[in-house]
């Protein structure tokens, strides 16, 4: 019998150790029952005042407390009705779990948690974040960024930097300003492609249609912002595909402009 409620309540404890974190908010549904007296038995939601109302006590206050601190709370409010009350407070229905997704990059949404979620997590359920600067994300809570910058932790597997979501977080994801380069200049199809990880200089032009009959294929230049100013990055194309010199497959950056000058001989 010992070994069978050790085994129970190793299953029981991290159910316990999130129900302790969790911070009780107006709207949640709570469970409370007092042992051996079924008329003080019930389920209540906390008002938007953040107090629960029972019966034989006056209104307690529910709004900011874990369920064990409203455990100690309910007990001594029952002290005057009953001797030595044993009380047990359980979450019924969490409504206080909710993080907000704002900026433009995804679909503005409420998410709600239904469990431990970590920012992760969300940014794998959100779908594509192709538009989204990760960059420049951050989660903002209680007045303050906790975070910021995502890049690192979605796109390149840094794991150790992903955090544990709390409710009423708000995730930040801005609309990339930038999301394209283009090539234009000697190329069979001038256009704006999308400038996905790991795009090169090959790709664009490949995808651009290649160069035309009249492209000097070793005056191709990467035009590429740099603050205020503009950088000027010199790629011989002939070189990269008849030699094979992966040196000029310069790796692109949204808002690049890959121009092919044409040849007057």
């Amino acid at each position: 019998m010992k070994r069978v409620l050790l085994v129970m309540l190793c299953l029981l404890l991290p159910v316990l150790a999130q129900a302790a974190d969790y911070v009780i908010g107006e709207g949640d549904m709570i469970g409370v029952s007092v042992w051996g007296e079924q008329d003080l038995t019930s389920n209540v939601k906390v008002r938007p005042d953040g107090k629960i109302s029972l019966p034989g006590i006056n209104d307690v206050v529910a709004a900011g407390l874990t369920p064990d601190q409203l455990r100690l709370a309910l007990a001594d409010g029952f002290k005057a009705l009953i001797n030595e009350p044993i009380v047990n407070v359980s979450l019924i229905e969490s409504r206080n779990s909710n993080v907000f997704v704002v900026g433009g990059g995804v679909e503005s949404r409420v998410v709600r948690m239904e469990s431990r979620t970590t920012l992760l997590q969300l940014l794998a359920s959100l779908g594509s974040l192709q538009a989204a600067d990760l960059q420049n994300a951050y989660v903002y809570r209680k007045g303050a960024k906790v975070m910021s910058g995502f890049y690192d932790l979605f796109s390149k597997g840094q794991f150790e930097k992903d955090i544990q979501l709390e409710a009423g977080d708000t995730v930040y994801l801005p609309l990339k300003t930038e999301i394209n380069v283009f090539v234009v200049g000697a190329v069979n199809s001038p256009k704006a492609i999308f400038c996905r990880e790991g795009l090169t200089v090959l790709d664009a032009i490949l995808e651009a249609g290649s160069f035309t009959k009249y492209a000097d294929e070793n005056s191709t230049v990467i035009v590429r912002k740099a603050g205020d100013s503009k950088k000027f990055i010199s790629v011989k194309a002939k070189d990269l595909v008849n030699k094979g010199d992966l040196a000029q497959n310069q790796a692109l950056q949204a808002g690049d402009y890959i121009i092919v000058k044409e040849s007057y001989f």
